[in-house]
């Protein structure tokens, strides 16, 4: 759907949920493949005939160029003419002639001899220290800034005995679940790309969730039902005698209307399931196991799709680029209504680690994998043993940002009550 269109809907939005009818709608959407049985039973289960409009209006707005005249021949057919005739006279976008944009091959800068400049490599001799352990010893970070250093590991903490009662108990083996899903093949109908890549994420983030002592499962190109249905499933087990609970989601994203937590994620039909309302799958009084402990997500996926391009950024070659590619769906921007209620209770013992700013993109690199999921693969490896997660992520967020010419930033939600360390022996 068009920027237009979209803000066409918003300036309208209070009078729409207001006055629209949804219940005789629901049947020439279908007919009009306006969106799926999945989809519409989902909005249908929004709640209350003005909750299930709200659902409808923001649903719409992620949609092709065509939902908006559709969406209005099926008010015509349901003798809703006002809100149809509102929504025509101000329809004024016109269908442009789409243009193929291709990459242009640029070449990397050259010495004055005409031959590609190589950066010098230092030998290291079998059985000497790494410049990790030597910098440990001496008291530095071994991350340059390019690679996420967010101080020395002292000034940081590390595992500090002094701690106990600040820190999460991490005694069960496994720790905990570790859920991952994985969304890589799209329908035709959904209109989103095969996401080329995710399944090096997937493979990446299993097993260093099972170096980390999780039990960790994974799930296949799952619709937003059958994700609702799985994460359901995983809260009403019985946690009792583990310490943790981890989801890790690699998919599609888009922005969605929220209270506390931002974003949507996309399941394979194009439908979606809001962050906000997976949380709360794992809420104290639906999650009763779980209360005290931590429940730490992990999100690949867009937040919106505009792209940053940051000041003074400094890259590694314009080459690398061309097979980067975004998980991003159309942008929404949404705003909560006078009349919205929050339905989330105040969380705890929560962190959400979003692998993009909202509102932005979040770029994947075909050949290697997410920056996102890459970087912090690499980074648990490291620091894991001796430092905690809010630590691990703001070298995460460090490293990613300096990465490729768009630009790029991860960040969190943090509802954690103690510091958490990961059990790595």
């Amino acid at each position: 759907m068009e920027e237009a269109q979209r803000e066409l809907f918003q300036r309208h939005r209070l009078r729409l949920v207001k006055e629209l009818q949804v219940e005789p709608l629901w049947d020439l959407m279908l007919d009009r493949e306006l969106f799926t049985r999945d989809m519409i039973e989902d909005i249908q289960s929004a709640g209350t005939r003005r909750d299930q409009a709200r659902q409808l209006i923001t649903d719409l707005q992620t949609r092709g160029k065509q939902a908006l005249p559709i969406f209005i021949s099926c008010l015509e057919d349901t003798d809703q003419w006002a809100l149809a005739a509102l929504l025509r006279e101000g329809n004024t976008t016109q269908q442009l002639e789409t243009v193929d944009i291709e990459p242009v091959e640029m070449n990397r800068s050259e010495g004055a001899s005409g031959t590609q400049e190589k950066l010098p490599i230092k030998s290291v001799e079998p059985g000497s220290p790494s410049k990790k352990e030597e910098q440990k010893e001496q008291g530095t970070s071994s991350l340059g800034v390019g690679e996420g250093a967010v101080g020395p590991p002292q000034a940081r903490g590390g595992r500090n005995p002094a701690l106990v009662g600040q820190v999460y108990p991490l005694t069960s083996d496994p720790c905990g679940y570790c859920l991952i899903i994985n969304n890589v093949d799209f329908s035709a109908a959904s209109g989103l790309s095969v996401r080329t890549g995710s399944n090096i994420d997937c493979e990446k983030m299993q097993k260093r969730f099972q170096a980390l002592h999780f039990a960790v499962e994974v799930e296949w190109n799952l619709t937003a039902k059958a994700m609702g249905t799985t994460l359901q499933h995983l809260a009403q087990r019985d946690h009792s005698a583990l310490d943790c609970c981890v989801v890790v989601i690699l998919s599609h994203g888009r922005q969605a209307s929220h209270i506390q937590f931002p974003g949507a994620i996309c399941g394979t039909d194009g439908g979606s399931i809001s962050v906000e309302k997976i949380v709360n799958f794992f809420s104290g009084s639906r999650c009763p196991s779980l209360g005290g402990k931590p429940k730490l997500f992990f999100i690949q996926a867009c937040g919106g799709d505009q792209k940053d391009h940051g000041f003074q950024v400094c890259f590694n070659t314009i080459e690398d680029n061309f097979f980067i590619e975004a998980d991003a769906t159309p942008f929404q921007t949404n705003f909560d209504q006078p009349d919205a209620v929050a339905n989330l209770p105040t969380p705890s013992d929560i962190l959400v680690s979003y692998s993009t700013f909202p509102g932005f993109v979040s770029w994947r690199d075909k050949k290697i994998g997410s920056w996102y999921i890459e970087t912090l693969d690499r980074i648990l490896g490291e620091w894991a043993d001796t430092e905690d997660l809010l630590s691990i992520l703001l070298m995460v967020s460090n490293a990613v940002s300096s990465k490729g010419i768009f630009k790029q930033i991860p960040g969190c939600f943090n509802f954690l009550r103690k510091r958490f360390f990961f059990k790595t022996k």
